[in-house]
């Protein structure tokens, strides 16, 4: 239950004046979801400081100034502006709306009325003009001096946010300070109502930048509310009965190679997680190509040996289904049961999936998010895995294992993370590494070239009979973007290569990706035009050449996982980088990706140069995505934070003697602040 005091906080948006039901639309997609504590999240990004003006006003800048309506020009035209002529001391000022409400504007501001405006002037040839002032009021009225620009959606003002954040400072309610007095004075810290006043109220640029105190007081207690949610999961688990799985004469598979040193050592680490008394709770990291996957089975063998079941949860339909085939062929022979279960599954076929499982004759089963509906209940199950765990919330994981209690869990991620950020974003897990690519795994050479030379590579294109990914940024054209879509790409090929060319993206159903993939891998297709749907896990051995159209607009680590789609078989493998107009930062990171193939040097880089939240690519995934703290720039907050946390844990375990700080794990941690709870 969550404390009462912050029930004013967690109240829908439409609960502050001024806010319907489109501006709480508005405010949902701008602040990230529909509470008042997200408004307060949502900081400004700078200010501009007002002058008032009576004569000689600067142009181009902002300004405050008196004037005197004159006069209403109503457009016949729709899309043409509302002008609004008035007078000042300086000479005629012309006041331009596109988007006005007519008749609250002549009731406001009547003929001859004084009125005090604030924008930014701009000199025409016998007047002057200010489009879509900042701010305009009567002169008893007041227009602060420092207008506040908070991050905006296009079409909105920050002129609007800034009027309904008044109103919402209606609902903050004083809470009780959670940090020692310790922590206090030695960083100069105000309190969380103080920093969060200042923070929404700069006076000028620099507060409102990262080490502006108020900030940073906000920053760390974010990463404290992080730090302490972590370690509450990890002591969860500890606490928890686990289900043994001493090591056994496991399930024996005829592997056609020989296990790295790393995959050896891994599985080492594995075994005997699942041996101890508490569940296994541990992250695989791994680049591309490194063998996760085999390692996730024969760990799958040691449970199934132990007479419990698997669950292997894939972010997509196409992930699934290319396990299954290749975990069932792998199993062939061993008797174990191996079944498949997604969206696709319905009717008949799903109900005796279900059945099965409950009865305990399937020993593995694979699927998508359809492995957590509540309908599906194993007899036993004894380890869950979920691969490419940056697809998934922190949810949808505690959503698989809780149905068995004391189940282990594996996370798998081929997205190679910093060892700080690991630690961090995955605190609540003992990690393991694959940092070793098994015999035979081919290189790949990497070539960087402009747009101009496409014409040219799709010649060579015609002198080989290899398989080709062709990855655009978006799936069909936009007005607003000069990018090669997807669609028209595959058609512009299919003119050169007619059906041997195929397109598959996000958008289209799971059963037409499915049939584009089948036929990639028959080789039916021979070039593969698609968006970065087939990022991760998608192997197809016969694809030797990867292409990526606009590179530049693609993080290091995502170009790094498409270059890892090839460079599967036998043969030589290449990946070309094409690329727009090219910034230093642009070339910096193309360079990077030709001269290295190692994962974790890549995103080191990519972290030093756009930040955890690209890197790890927080915008569409489950990793946590800290609303005001960033990496590597607060990596000394963070490290406090981390150092506190384990302090206040030792002394008091459950946030019994400091129940102030179960205060902080709900305004920052609501996700998971029941499952962190929990312990107490």
């Amino acid at each position: 239950m969550r404390p009462e005091i912050l029930l004013p906080l967690f109240e829908e948006l439409k609960s502050i004046k001024g806010i319907g039901d489109k501006t709480a639309r508005w405010l949902k997609y701008l602040c990230g979801s529909g509470c008042v504590i997200d408004m307060l999240w949502h900081l400004p990004a700078s200010v501009k400081h007002r002058i008032f003006f009576d004569k000689n006003p600067p142009l181009d800048e902002p300004i405050r100034t008196r004037l005197s309506v004159k006069e209403y020009v109503v457009p016949k035209i729709k899309r043409l502006p509302l002008r609004i002529i008035c007078q000042a001391d300086f000479g005629r000022v012309d006041l331009i709306f596109f988007h006005y409400h007519l008749a609250s504007m002549t009731s406001k501001f009547p003929i001859e009325s004084k009125i005090f405006v604030a924008g930014t002037l701009h000199e025409k040839e016998n007047y002057y003009e200010i489009i879509h002032p900042d701010g305009i009021a009567l002169l008893s009225d007041k227009i602060p001096e420092y207008q506040i620009i908070y991050p905006m959606t296009e079409g909105k003002t920050s002129a609007t946010l800034t009027r309904l954040m008044e109103n919402v400072w209606q609902k903050i309610p004083e809470l009780p300070e959670w940090l020692d007095e310790e922590v206090i004075h030695k960083n100069h810290f105000l309190s969380w109502k103080q920093s969060l006043f200042c923070a929404h109220h700069p006076k000028m640029i620099s507060d409102c930048s990262r080490n502006n105190p108020a900030r940073q007081r906000l920053i760390y207690d974010e990463l404290l509310a992080h730090q302490l949610s972590l370690k509450l999961i990890r002591q969860y688990h500890q606490q928890q009965m686990g289900i043994g799985c001493p090591l056994k004469n496991t399930i024996k598979l005829n592997l056609p190679f020989q296990l790295t040193k790393a995959q050896q050592k891994v599985l080492y680490e594995i075994s005997d997680d699942l041996s101890a008394p508490f569940p296994m709770n541990r992250l695989l990291q791994g680049d591309v190509g490194s063998g996760k996957t085999i390692v996730a089975v024969l760990s799958a063998l040691h449970v199934i040996a132990n007479n419990h079941q698997v669950a292997l949860m894939a972010p997509t339909d196409i992930l699934a289904r290319q396990h299954y085939g290749k975990i069932q062929k792998l199993l062939a022979k061993s008797g174990v049961q191996v079944a498949l279960l997604t969206a696709k599954e319905k009717g008949k076929v799903r109900k005796a999936i279900l059945n099965n499982l409950v009865q305990g004759k399937i020993q593995f089963l694979i699927g998508t998010h359809a492995l957590i509906e509540d309908n599906v209940q194993f007899q036993k199950l004894g380890l869950a895995i979920v691969d490419e765990q940056h697809r998934f919330g922190v949810n949808q994981r505690l959503d698989l294992i809780q149905k068995q209690k004391g189940c282990n869990l594996l996370v798998m991620s081929a997205t190679p993370i910093p060892r700080s950020l690991a630690m961090t974003t995955y605190g609540d897990m003992d990690i393991s590494v694959l940092d070793e690519k098994p015999k035979g795994r081919q290189s790949i050479l990497t070539r960087v070239m402009t747009l101009g030379k496409i014409p040219q590579l799709v010649e060579k294109l015609k002198e080989t009979t290899a398989q080709v990914y062709w990855v655009c940024p978006l799936v069909s054209e936009s007005e607003k973007s000069d990018l090669m879509a997807a669609e028209k790409r595959y058609h512009e090929l299919k003119k050169e290569f007619g059906d041997f060319v195929g397109l598959i993206h996000g958008k289209m159903k799971a059963d037409e990706k499915e049939s584009v993939m089948h036929d990639f891998q028959m080789g039916k297709i021979r070039i593969l035009v698609s968006t970065t749907v087939i990022e991760v896990g998608v192997d197809v051995p016969n694809a030797s050449i990867m292409i990526v159209e606009h590179a530049e607009r693609f993080g290091l680590a995502t170009l790094h996982q498409l270059r890892g789609r090839v460079g599967r078989g036998n043969q030589s493998s290449f990946c070309v980088l094409l690329h727009g107009r090219l910034g230093e930062n642009g070339k910096e990171r193309l360079d990077i990706l030709r001269r290295s193939d190692n994962g974790f040097e890549i995103s080191n880089k990519d972290l030093q140069m756009r930040g955890a939240g690209e890197v790890l690519g927080l915008r569409q995934s489950g990793f946590q995505q800290y609303r005001l703290a960033q990496l590597p720039e607060d990596q000394n907050w963070l490290e406090l934070a981390a150092e506190q946390a384990q302090k206040i844990l030792q002394n008091d375990p459950h946030l019994e003697k400091n129940k102030n700080l179960r205060i902080l794990l709900y305004l920052f941690e609501r996700e998971k602040a029941i499952m962190t709870l929990k312990a107490g």
